[in-house]
């Protein structure tokens, strides 16, 4: 890459040179390793017979701040997430362990047989249970007012901008009474660390604990809050960019929910009632995610994102059809996109 048409990559670059010799590292091996649906981008370089993560978050648009705070949390809680082995924050550049090259994602696309692919969730779902035990000292809370705001996202970007259908005054009427129960459903479970997405693209498949630390790695954690307890298992099962069925989704769940009770954590003694939690928490976090998506797109010129949007939407009609109160909601969906109703047994 030119770095005449990169100034952050040639700052990058200045950066490592003034690093101690004793971290062997060889910066003209940067090269890209990927980026995120923000600015924030990610770097691999060589170094003393290791790789290592350069992280890039221009400091006029992200802050790495978040970031090094939350990977201390969850360094405490014995989560294998990358340790910061030099930085400077004010400029917005960190560098970091390399937990391994694969993603869960990238394992499931290559292709994986059931059984290494159960062995890799049942780690995904201890290290949720560990994180739920973390501190949240000094994480936002994701309460009620922050739940409503984010659910703003689906009329304006997905329903007016994407679907080119703005709410009429019954739409809306049906989407503020549908927001209204889910905002006060959600805001009431029990608040724990929240890593908000705890799914397949943020989970590093590592075969070799002594060389990457154990199975799973965790990533993208910076925008962690203090928020309800069912949203990170919403976030696994009813995974954005990988679709899992509901057979699969409810294995996963009850193992989590029977880890999370023996770990003495404060989901329900019932799991049906734990179910509809988790259900409720990921239809909002899914209707958020079809306007994200969507203004990615939009505003931000990253189509890659509408790939994901029939998944998504697959999501919420999931759990919109099965509970009487959010038939309303699942009709609005048909209309938005253009869809006969298909029957659905409701409780």
């Amino acid at each position: 890459m030119d770095t005449a048409s990169d100034p952050r990559r040639e700052q990058l670059l200045a950066w490592l040179r003034t690093l101690p010799a004793e971290l062997g590292l060889l910066p003209d091996t940067l090269r890209p390793a990927s980026s995120d649906a923000s600015f924030r981008r990610y770097f691999r370089l060589d170094g003393a017979g290791r790789t290592l993560v350069v992280m890039d978050a221009p400091p006029a648009q992200e802050d790495c701040r978040p970031f090094v705070h939350v990977a201390r949390l969850l360094q405490a809680a014995g989560l294998n997430v990358p340790r910061v082995l030099a930085g400077d924050v004010e400029r917005g550049m960190l560098l970091l362990t390399d937990l391994g090259p694969d993603t869960y994602y990238q394992r499931i696309a290559a292709g994986l047989d059931d059984a290494e692919l159960q062995r890799l969730y049942r780690d995904a779902l201890a290290a949720l249970v560990r994180m739920q035990g973390a501190s949240v000292a000094g994480l936002p809370a994701y309460d009620a007012d922050r739940l409503a705001d984010e659910l703003r996202l689906f009329p304006e970007w997905y329903a007016t901008r994407h679907c080119g259908m703005p709410p009429s005054e019954a739409d809306a009427a049906v989407l503020e009474q549908a927001f209204a129960l889910l905002v006060a459903h959600n805001a009431a479970q029990p608040s724990v660390l929240v890593h908000r997405d705890f799914h397949s693209p943020n989970l590093i498949a590592s075969d070799d604990p002594g060389r990457f630390g154990p199975n799973p790695g965790v990533l993208d954690f910076q925008d962690a809050l203090a928020g309800p307890i069912g949203y990170d298992i919403a976030s696994l099962v009813m995974d954005a960019r990988t679709t899992w069925e509901e057979a699969q989704q409810l294995d996963w769940a009850i193992r989590y929910w029977d880890m999370a009770r023996q770990a003495g954590l404060p989901v329900p003694a019932d799991f049906a009632d734990f179910h509809r939690d988790y259900e409720w928490i990921g239809l909002q976090r899914n209707l958020r995610i079809l306007g994200v998506f969507a203004r990615l797109h939009h505003r931000d010129g990253k189509p890659g994102y509408l790939a994901h949007i029939p998944r998504v939407g697959a999501y919420v009609r999931q759990v919109a059809q099965r509970y009487g109160v959010f038939a309303p909601l699942a009709r609005l969906l048909d209309k938005l996109e253009n869809r006969q109703a298909t029957v659905g047994y409701t409780f």
